[in-house]
């Protein structure tokens, strides 16, 4: 089984923690790629490695995924259906989220303009198809090598709510509260842009997905659960922007 390397990471309050390429965690890969064939080679010989592997088969289905699993490395195609890979490289490095995550470029065009407009998009490396399984894998591990330190922001912390996206926990006055995943996403989410006014629509996308279809009142009923579960003292975190939508004040 492919172990990922340990580190301590001390945060700015002092605490040391593990990050999450640690010894008992495989790291993830999301493979968006439209053409299944590569999709399932990649994610044979990735597993084969002791990788989690995610798939998408587009640009839409890849930047949902990306922005509601958070995985440690994207392998992602150009030559995409609808948003390309350049398009979704952009979405990635525009959300703060996803602004350090590691994505390697995979293409069947050599052209060195393609590398450069991908490089110049953030992109960490790049593959040209046809490639072989083990290049792919010792590029990712090298990349992995290169991100993995400094890719855990580690616990927020708001006055007495602390959320650690890691263990999945939140506590409030070290208590720890009962959320359901999607409840703690869309908390994390906030708690992490703190400051900032999100449309409902903006939710819907970053946390929910761009795939999702339901009505921007799911957003509401998420919230309205939130501010139960936080209780009176620190129901007043999240915040309605009237006529502009949510957003978390850390008290």
């Amino acid at each position: 089984m492919h172990v990922s390397p340990a580190w301590t990471v001390v945060n700015s309050r002092g605490q040391r923690y593990a990050n999450r390429y640690t010894a008992a965690v495989a790291a993830t890969v999301l493979i968006v790629d439209d053409e299944k064939e590569i999709r399932e080679l990649l994610r044979y010989n990735l597993e084969r490695q002791g990788y989690n592997v995610l798939t998408a088969h587009d640009g839409e289905e890849g930047l949902a995924r990306a922005f509601a699993t958070h995985p440690d490395l994207i392998l992602l195609d150009l030559l995409l259906p609808g948003l390309n890979g350049l398009e979704v490289l952009r979405e990635l490095r525009a959300e703060p989220s996803t602004r350090e995550l590691p994505v390697l470029l995979l293409t069947a065009r050599g052209a060195e303009m393609d590398k450069l407009l991908g490089f110049e998009r953030g992109a960490d490396d790049y593959i040209t198809k046809p490639f072989s399984p083990r290049e792919v894998i010792a590029r990712i591990e090298a990349v992995l090598r290169r991100a993995g330190p400094g890719k855990d922001p580690g616990a927020l912390t708001a006055g007495a709510l602390t959320l650690d996206h890691a263990r999945r926990e939140v506590r409030l006055a070290g208590e720890e509260l009962t959320l359901t995943p999607r409840e703690f996403e869309l908390l994390y989410f906030l708690a992490r842009h703190a400051g900032r006014v999100f449309s409902r629509d903006e939710l819907l996308t970053k946390v929910w997905g761009y795939d999702y279809r339901g009505e921007t009142r799911t957003v509401d009923v998420h919230v309205r659960r939130l501010r139960a579960k936080l209780g009176p003292a620190a129901a007043g975190m999240i915040a309605t922007v009237t006529g502009a939508g949510y957003k978390f004040v850390g008290h």
